[in-house]
């Protein structure tokens, strides 16, 4: 009986610790964007901020903001130029609407396919999720985030907003970054993914 106890409780602790909501360990998503900044040939940072660089500021891992989303595709929708950053412009067109619940909350947003990216190898099934939210100026980059997706199967899709990223124009003005477009605002803090870069 004792032992079947102690069963119990090892296997019940272990599932508590499963379904923890925050980690404040490094993912492989933190892992990776760090490595790529700290190496001078891939890095946005300028030589100045390379040379001081020890790594990008986080929130804390928190499953809360990994969200199945369902996605409506529009198959027949135009090109357009989205507006940058800069002069230039990036010829999308709205993929889809990713339609799920957050914090209690629906939102819908559009995500995008850009019509280069998808001619280049290994970007075919690429998707593009820019989004703004109530932390943009404060706690995160004011022009918003980006989130990497891929083209599924079906008509589910994972959104991680663990792994939302600044653009690079955020790091250096030098790049051309698309504008995130006013009707991907989500409308709550999200507090996951990459802060604000302090120069």
């Amino acid at each position: 009986m004792k032992n079947l106890l102690l069963l119990f409780l090892v296997v019940f602790s272990f599932s508590c610790a499963q379904h923890n909501e925050k980690t404040t360990e490094e993912t492989p998503f933190q892992k990776t964007m760090n490595d790529e900044f700290k190496d001078a040939s891939k890095s946005p940072l300028k030589a100045k901020d390379l040379k001081t660089f020890e790594g990008l500021d986080f929130f804390p891992y928190d499953s809360v903001f990994v969200v199945k989303a369902s996605l409506k595709r529009l198959p027949d929708t135009e090109w357009f130029n989205m507006k940058t950053t800069t002069d230039r412009l990036s010829k999308e067109r709205v993929f889809g609407i990713l339609t799920f619940e957050l914090k209690g909350k629906s939102f819908e947003l559009n995500v995008y396919q850009g019509q280069e990216l998808m001619q280049k190898e290994g970007f075919e099934n690429y998707l593009f999720l820019p989004f703004l939210d109530n932390t943009n100026g404060t706690l995160t980059y004011g022009g918003g985030r980006y989130i990497d997706l891929e083209i599924p199967d079906g008509d589910t899709i994972e959104i991680d907003f663990n792994s939302a990223y600044n653009p690079y124009c955020a790091y250096n003005e030098k790049y051309s970054c698309p504008i995130v477009p006013r009707e991907n605002y989500i409308d709550i803090d999200v507090e996951a993914g990459i802060k604000a870069f302090n120069k």
